[in-house]
């Protein structure tokens, strides 16, 4: 299997999430471990440049927020 890969760029107006399969993947893993109803209300993760994400991308939070 490919590694996980998953850049995020954009502008004022417009924010792509990119990735291959294996980084659509992990970032849906992520998206639903935040769902889970063990977890807190503000429980959030950072994906920052050349760690999570692909180099030159620009940090992505993802947050829970239950009173949305």
């Amino acid at each position: 299997m490919d590694e996980p890969r998953i850049k995020v760029y954009g502008s004022a107006t417009e924010i792509t999430v990119a990735g291959n399969a294996a980084g659509l993947r992990d970032l849906a893993e992520r998206l639903v471990g935040l769902a889970d109803p063990e977890l807190s209300d503000g429980y959030h993760e950072h994906l920052e440049s050349g760690i999570n994400l692909e180099d030159g991308s620009i940090s992505l939070i993802l947050q829970r927020d239950d009173k949305l």
